[in-house]
């Protein structure tokens, strides 16, 4: 799964979706 795929299922924007990563990064596992 893409992460623009993602962004679709949540009904958001790809670029929201990546920030969100950016800002807990420590949440997911190291080969996010």
């Amino acid at each position: 799964m893409l992460d623009f795929h993602l962004a679709e299922m949540y009904e958001i924007e790809t670029r929201v979706l990546k920030q969100a990563v950016r800002r807990n990064i420590d949440r997911f596992p190291p080969d996010f």
